[in-house]
C-alpha cells in the first residue's frame, strides 16, 4: 500500500541512505538497487506520478516516473530530473559512523550516497511537490538508473531501448549546483603481452613478455604526449586528454623467464574524440611496436564498454536556463556521468546537483545542509521554466 503522505525531507534522505545499493563489477560487493527504486516509486506515486519500474538484469531496475501532460506530442518537451540509485563500495571501518545510517551533525548529512547521489532524489521530489499535476503543460520525469558506478547498464539500456523520456534533462550529480555542460570520457584498457616461460639460465628457452611490455610502456608514454599535443580544451582544468599507467603485473619468480605481463591503463578523452577511433589507434600502434618481437603476442582488451565524452552546446536552452538560475557559467569536469547516453537519445542535458565531488567516494561522505534549500529552489525554477508553459 502506498503511503498517503510524502514523508518529510529528513526522513526521505535517511531512508534512502539506509537502503544499501552498492554496485560493483566484483560480485562479492555488488548489491540490488530495488530497495531504493521501490521507495522512490512509492513516494512518486504519492505525488501523482505514473511510475514504471523497468528491470535491468535479475536484481536491478530503472525507475521512470512521469507527472503531468502525457500526450505523445508532449513527451518531446518537459523536464527530466535524473540520477543514479547506486553507490560505490565502502569500508565501514574507515567511517566515523555507520555509512548506511544518515548522521546529521556539524551542519552536514553523513552517509554513503548522501552526496553521490541519493539525497538528490529527496530534493527533486520536494521540488516536484510544489506543483499540481493538472497545472503542468509538459511532463516532469523523475529518472532513477541502475549501476552508474560500475557498468552504467541502466543508462545503456535506456539508450538501447530509445526510451522517449523528454527534451531536456538535469542530472543531479554533485557539482555544488554549478551547471556542467562538458565532461571527459573514460576508457579503461587491459594490455597483455604473452611470451614463453623457461629457465632463467638460458634466455633461448623462452620469450620474455616483460621485455615486450617495456617497449609497450615506452610507446604508451609517447602516445600520451601525442594526445596532449594534438587535443586541447581550455574549459577543463586539465585541458588535454590524460593517459594513466595504473597497474602492472607480470612474471612469478626471479629464476623464470616472464611468460605473461599485463598493464592496466585509463584514458580520459576530451569532447570531440571518438572512443572507437581512439581504441583502434592505440591497438594499431602497439601491434606495430611489437612487430620486432615475433615470439610475443599482444592482446588489448577493454575493461568495460567505456563512457563517451559529453558536451551540450553553450547556447542550448537548458544551458542558458541553468546559468540564469544558478548565476554561474556552465563549466566542465573530468569525471564521467550518464550524460552522454541521454545526449545520444536527443536529450539536451546539463549536470547540476547539490554537494561537491570532493566528498564523493570517500569515507565519511557528506553533503552540507546549506546545499539543500538552494537545490530545491533551483529544481523548482527549472520545473516552472520547462513544464508549466506549453
Amino acid at each position: 500500500m502506498k503511503p498517503s503522505k510524502l514523508p518529510d525531507l529528513e526522513t526521505r534522505i535517511s531512508q534512502l541512505i539506509g537502503e544499501p545499493s552498492i554496485s560493483s563489477p566484483d560480485p562479492r560487493h555488488d548489491q540490488s538497487n530495488l530497495g531504493v527504486i521501490h521507495r522512490l516509486a512509492e513516494w512518486a506515486e504519492t505525488l501523482g506520478f505514473t511510475v514504471s519500474i523497468d528491470p535491468v538484469g535479475p536484481h536491478k531496475a530503472n525507475l521512470i516516473a512521469r507527472l503531468g501532460a502525457s500526450r505523445c506530442e508532449d513527451i518531446e518537451g518537459g523536464l527530466i530530473l535524473s540520477g543514479h540509485t547506486d553507490t560505490v563500495p565502502c569500508d565501514p571501518s574507515l567511517w566515523s559512523s555507520d555509512p548506511f545510517s544518515a548522521a546529521w551533525r556539524d551542519d552536514r548529512i553523513y552517509g554513503l550516497g548522501s552526496c553521490d547521489m541519493k539525497a538528490f532524489f529527496a530534493l527533486a521530489l520536494e521540488a516536484a511537490s510544489r506543483f499540481r499535476k493538472e497545472d503542468l503543460q509538459r511532463p516532469l520525469v523523475l529518472l532513477g538508473t541502475a549501476d552508474e558506478e560500475s557498468s552504467m547498464s541502466g543508462a545503456r539500456q535506456l539508450l538501447d531501448q530509445q526510451q522517449r523520456l523528454g527534451r531536456r534533462a538535469i542530472i543531479g550529480e554533485p557539482t555544488g549546483l554549478r551547471p556542467i555542460r562538458m565532461h571527459k570520457g573514460v576508457l579503461m584498457e587491459s594490455i597483455t603481452v604473452r611470451g614463453q616461460s623457461g629457465h632463467s639460465s638460458n634466455p633461448a628457452l623462452g620469450a620474455n613478455a616483460m621485455i615486450g611490455m617495456q617497449q609497450v610502456l615506452y610507446d604508451l608514454l609517447a602516445f600520451q604526449e601525442e594526445l596532449k599535443a594534438r587535443y586541447r580544451n581550455p574549459a577543463f582544468t586539465v585541458d588535454y586528454p590524460t593517459l594513466n599507467l595504473g597497474a602492472i603485473h607480470g612474471g612469478d619468480s626471479p629464476n623464470r623467464i616472464c611468460g605473461h605481463c599485463e598493464t592496466l591503463i585509463d584514458i580520459r578523452p576530451l569532447p570531440g574524440m571518438d572512443l572507437s577511433a581512439l581504441q583502434d589507434a592505440l591497438e594499431g600502434r602497439l601491434r606495430d611496436t611489437l612487430r620486432g618481437f615475433p615470439d610475443l603476442s599482444l592482446e588489448v582488451r577493454p575493461l568495460f564498454e567505456g563512457v563517451p565524452p559529453f558536451e551540450t552546446p553553450a547556447d542550448a536552452p537548458v544551458t542558458k536556463a541553468c546559468e540564469e538560475i544558478s548565476g554561474l557559467s556552465a563549466g566542465a569536469v573530468a569525471f564521467g556521468t550518464e550524460a552522454p547516453f541521454l545526449s545520444q537519445m536527443g536529450i539536451e542535458t546539463i549536470i547540476m546537483g547539490p554537494g561537491h565531488i570532493d566528498q564523493a567516494h570517500q569515507p565519511d561522505e557528506y553533503m552540507a545542509l546549506a546545499q539543500i534549500q538552494p537545490a530545491i529552489e533551483s529544481f523548482s525554477s527549472l520545473i516552472e521554466r520547462f513544464c508549466l508553459t506549453a
